[in-house]
């Protein structure tokens, strides 16, 4: 630790910046978040069957507004599901190469619960923050779809109902995950340079082709966000939390291009 000089000017107090948060999640907020409808589910939702999906999205609050997603089983087999997107809202947010988003969760019990928070954008854009599956009872999957890279993380800190603190940096050349302050995986294949993506928070339910489905005994299972914000590092105190325009987009693609 750096000691000061006897006799100069004692430094000021030091803290994070909080001009670098653009985004602190409100998931009450209709103008953050829409409910039960994304376009990363074939014509918006409300059902995904073609990924192994036993979803039904629903826009009820008790599924998703409280940060707790919740799940609860119909009488055709499907399941009520909570999710909610920056997709569509009126501030439209979204995650741009460069930030880091941290988010601290409580994972499900149940066998066939499958809680994520990722990114879409335009039939694609998609990084996992992180998947879990309870019939992996220690393992996190992290996936960068939008270059190809994945990895199946297990450790005694992940286990059914445990509460983790995760952190990703979505790079232009590596996006770095992070699970309770450890760094767990570093892809070096990144997002790229005008990467831009909404963010979804989610819980569905597996539809056995993957991972079991729920147990026959099983009604209802949840998974809970208590907190999810995302930086902007040297964004500076002028930074809004909104997403790209199509101005700032078309400037990058041109800068891309030359």
């Amino acid at each position: 630790m750096h000691e000061p000089n006897p006799g100069s000017p004692l430094p000021g107090p030091r803290s994070a910046a909080a001009s670098d948060v653009v985004f602190t999640a409100d998931f009450t907020s209709e103008r953050q978040w829409v409910a039960g409808r994304s376009w990363a589910y074939p014509n918006g939702g409300p059902v995904n069957p073609g990924d192994d999906k036993l979803d039904h999205l629903v826009a009820d609050p008790a599924y998703s507004r409280s940060g707790v997603f919740r799940a609860r089983r119909r009488p055709d087999g499907r399941w009520n599901t909570g999710l909610l997107t920056t997709e569509g809202s009126p501030d439209g947010f979204e995650v741009r190469t460069g930030d880091i988003l941290e988010a601290r969760v409580r994972l499900p019990r149940e066998i066939g619960a499958w809680p994520a928070i990722w990114t879409w954008r335009d039939g694609g854009q998609e990084v996992d923050v992180f998947e879990y599956h309870p019939d992996n009872p220690d393992l996190l999957e992290f996936t960068n779809h939008v270059r190809g890279s994945n990895r199946y993380f297990r450790d005694d800190m992940i286990s059914p109902g445990a509460w983790l603190d995760l952190r990703t940096e979505f790079g232009a050349r590596s996006v770095v995950w992070w699970a309770n302050g450890r760094r767990v995986f570093a892809d070096q294949r990144g997002t790229g340079r005008n990467w831009h993506a909404y963010l979804i928070v989610n819980l569905s339910v597996c539809g056995g082709r993957y991972h079991p489905p729920p147990r026959r005994q099983t009604s209802e299972m949840s998974y809970t966000v208590s907190r999810l914000v995302v930086r902007r590092p040297n964004s500076g105190p002028t930074a809004q939390p909104q997403g790209v325009t199509a101005e700032e987009e078309g400037a990058d693609e041109q800068k891309a291009g030359a």
